[in-house]
């Protein structure tokens, strides 16, 4: 009897379903060679689930235009991740929202280099408005603000 129950146990074991385990979201940061907040970018990015490949490059305006991103809301760098572009200095928790919502556009972006932005230095002195963006060139949109 009691091998009989230490099988049972097994089994029930075996079929429970395990906890969730976060997948790595993977990403590729096209940014100028000379901006280091890019980079403090990345790392945050990392640490809050993403692993990064970072690009180099010297044509980062016309990336971004390429990518759909209105010429007066770009960032710093361009990301794509998960079919999705995003400009700037984007909060992980707008980026996380973006892929699990999954809306009807190209990108979101939060323009600049603003104080207080994950990668920069600084407190922050107001909300970040995040917009989002179509290929079609309609106009932006607020989608999050933090």
């Amino acid at each position: 009897m009691k091998r009989t129950y230490s099988l049972t146990a097994l089994i029930v074991a075996i079929a429970m379903p395990l906890p969730a385990v976060a997948a790595t979201i993977n990403a590729v940061m096209y940014k100028n060679p000379q901006c280091s907040c890019c980079e403090s970018y990345a790392n945050y990015l990392e640490h809050n689930g993403f692993k990064v490949d970072i690009k180099p490059v010297n044509n980062l305006s016309q990336i971004s235009s390429d990518a759909g991103v209105p010429a007066d809301l770009e960032g710093c760098h361009t990301l794509m991740v998960d079919g999705y572009v995003v400009d700037g200095l984007v909060p992980v928790d707008i980026v996380k929202k973006l892929l699990t919502e999954r809306p009807a556009i190209t990108g979101i972006t939060l323009a600049g280099m603003p104080t207080g932005a994950p990668g920069m230095g600084g407190e922050k002195a107001g909300p970040f408005i995040v917009y989002a963006f179509t290929k079609d060139g309609k106009a932006p949109t607020v989608y999050a603000t933090d």
